[in-house]
């Protein structure tokens, strides 16, 4: 019987957790944000940049890819009725 040393086994389970967690946080494919389960509405022109929760037609690809805040074509969902409040949002992609 071999006798595995303290450090060999903390360094196998600390490989094991790291690969554990990274396998559950990388994103499986890209693509839109879940919809919520409030009632919501697409507000167009006031996502942060990379904070998007979907594509828009020649400016991102999915969710998360937005290259610049406050573009006119990406979109977050709102709680229906917030967005017409917002400075500088609208409800269609302009």
């Amino acid at each position: 019987m071999q006798k595995v040393s303290t450090k060999g086994a903390l360094l196998a389970a600390s490989a094991f957790a790291t690969f554990a967690v990274m396998a559950a946080v990388s994103p499986s494919k890209a693509g839109p944000a879940p919809e919520p389960t409030f009632k919501a509405e697409k507000c167009y022109g006031v996502a942060a940049s990379g904070q998007n929760d979907c594509a828009s037609a020649g400016s991102n690809s999915c969710a998360g890819t937005a290259t610049k805040a406050s573009d006119p074509k990406a979109w977050i969902y709102v709680p229906a009725g917030t967005c017409t409040k917002i400075q500088g949002a609208t409800l269609k992609a302009m």
